[in-house]
């Protein structure tokens, strides 16, 4: 939740930036939440031609690129801003929303002085945001220990010596393919995601059984003492054929599916125009 924040229960993505110690936010997903704009990215290249064109400023000028991730998963640079440079951007799209915004990122800056205070007023925060989001207490305690577990899992990579994005992707999705079968991007698939958490759309059995297999990857990683990618993808794999194997034992006590489509996702307009 540190690298998404939620206005109106749309997502935006972030980065704080520890020397500056203020946020980032993507430029493209506050624009398509201020002009519900099918073509975000085509509304923000127009607008800089506009703004340039009006009033000799070029808006790229306050904005910088950093690695994002994307809708498919992967890291990829998007513009970005802080909160000064965003209220500029604002002020050059016309929408109803301009003003809850503005008070919205006051908001976000003044909750993330308060988080660095007083580190447990982040959990705080995730939990309300997953509770307005309808997530029901139990699925909420689950998510946050799996992610507890999780954070332990990358820090023994960091300790091991495995340092890249895209290699904790890797390990990541050698874990998951393991258990259930899917890869990462397959398993959003099934569930109909694009830019969403997978983990926030996953049912308590599966946040369960990802908890398993990255328990079981860290334990097996300590026991062999695993350094770096390769060695760390082996510990992955073994991990993941545990939670494998307690999968397939209770499908076959149960007789139902534990890696499933179903997701947390709100009804599509079409489906609210059928009712």
């Amino acid at each position: 939740m540190n690298n998404i924040k939620l206005f109106e229960e749309k997502q935006v993505r972030t980065h704080w930036d520890e020397t500056e110690e203020q946020w980032y936010f993507s430029v493209i997903d506050v624009i398509e939440i201020l002009t519900n704009s099918a073509n975000p990215r085509d509304y923000w290249f127009k607008m800089k031609l506009r703004v340039n064109n009006n009033d000799g400023f070029e808006l790229s000028t306050i904005c910088r690129q950093f690695k994002l991730k994307a809708a498919d998963g992967k890291m990829r640079e998007t513009d970005i801003a802080n909160t000064q440079s965003l209220l500029r951007i604002i002020q050059s799209i016309p929408s109803p929303k301009a003003e809850p915004f503005k008070q919205w990122l006051a908001k976000v800056g003044y909750e993330r002085m308060q988080e660095l205070a007083d580190p447990e007023q982040s959990l705080a925060r995730a939990r309300e945001n997953w509770q307005k989001l309808g997530r029901s207490q139990k699925w909420i305690q689950q998510r946050m220990t799996g992610q507890e577990t999780r954070n332990k899992l990358t820090d023994y990579w960091k300790e091991s010596g495995v340092t890249k994005n895209n290699d904790f992707a890797l390990l990541t999705n050698i874990i998951h393919q393991e258990w259930t079968g899917l890869t990462v991007k397959n398993h959003k698939d099934l569930k109909g995601l694009k830019s969403q958490n997978l983990r926030d759309h996953m049912s308590e059995a599966e946040l369960i059984f990802t908890a398993l297999a990255e328990l079981s990857t860290r334990q097996i990683a300590e026991s062999d003492e695993a350094k770096g990618l390769q060695e760390n993808a082996k510990a992955s794999k073994k991990g993941g054929t545990i939670a494998k194997d307690a999968r397939f034992a209770l499908e076959a006590k149960t007789g139902k599916n534990v890696v499933t489509g179903e997701n947390f996702l709100p009804p599509s307009k079409e489906n609210k125009e059928l009712k």
